[in-house]
């Protein structure tokens, strides 16, 4: 089992990253009078984690499998705009927000020091909280790939991409060199892989933009940017994540193409 899937806390009482939000639900479950709530805020820094402790601390271990006449409605978005005012009004707003490097790193230290018997340099420490561009999903998977690349681990040591993140650089470089409908389903099979493996969509998507970016001419940059952003919204709205990640591609590819053949016949 993966480290982030091993340790990822069961009940409230073991929140490390939003101690004050597991704090404040567990006053509205002792108190027995819980509001409809709202959990919203970027993705990945726990919103799903901190629902499922708290309907254990409502109905117990067994939370996933039961059912109540007396429940409360909870909700979970990306962005409380993604609601309409009449449901908003009728919840208890919580913003989960993603946690400081600080915090990444507090959980690191108690997870490999703690838990795994692993020495861990504080430096080192500090180099892949800042990395993980205040994911801790993703600095956790970072430190199990380097784990088995090199231990024990050093302040100075190389922190290579992960390996989801070659993977993107690839695809992008896929896209680069033909647009064309085979090309365009061969990328949809490698961004769906990504997906199947716990690569969040809206990071998927950033990363792919930033690849493909860093290979063009700056008048095209602007146009590009402006389709990323519009399909990520479209993906917020939607479901089936892949679709609106495909959809960005066949756009990119369709301007790329008509670049390529304005410039150079």
């Amino acid at each position: 089992m993966l480290w982030v899937d091993k340790y990822r806390p069961k009940t409230l009482d073991r929140a490390m990253v939003h101690e004050e939000i597991a704090t404040n639900l567990k006053k509205l479950v002792a108190e027995q009078d819980c509001p409809h709530l709202l959990f919203y805020g970027p993705s990945g820094p726990g919103k799903k984690t901190i629902i499922m402790t708290l309907l254990r601390r409502i109905f117990g271990p067994s939370a996933e499998k039961r059912y109540s006449a007396s429940f409360r409605l909870i909700l979970c978005c990306n962005s409380s705009s993604n609601v309409t005012e009449a449901i908003r009004s009728r919840c208890l707003n919580i913003r989960v927000n993603a946690p400081s490097e600080e915090q990444i790193i507090k959980v690191l230290e108690f997870i490999l020091k703690k838990k795994e018997g692993l020495q861990l340099p504080f430096g080192f420490a500090a180099r892949i909280a800042k990395k993980s561009n205040r994911s801790l999903r993703r600095a956790m998977l970072s430190f199990e790939t380097y784990r088995v690349q090199q231990y024990p681990f050093t302040n100075t040591q190389t922190i290579p991409p992960m390996d989801w993140e070659e993977y993107i650089y690839e695809i992008a470089t896929d896209i680069m060199k033909e647009q064309s409908p085979k090309r365009l389903f061969q990328v949809r099979g490698k961004v769906y892989e990504l997906l199947i493996n716990c690569i969040p969509p809206e990071m998927t998507l950033k990363r792919l933009l930033h690849e493909l970016l860093k290979k063009l001419d700056a008048e095209l940059k602007h146009e590009v940017c402006h389709w990323a952003a519009y399909y990520e919204h479209r993906m917020h709205l939607g479901q089936k994540a892949i679709f609106h990640i495909e959809a960005f591609v066949a756009r990119f590819m369709s301007i790329y193409k008509a670049f390529l053949i304005a410039t150079f016949g």
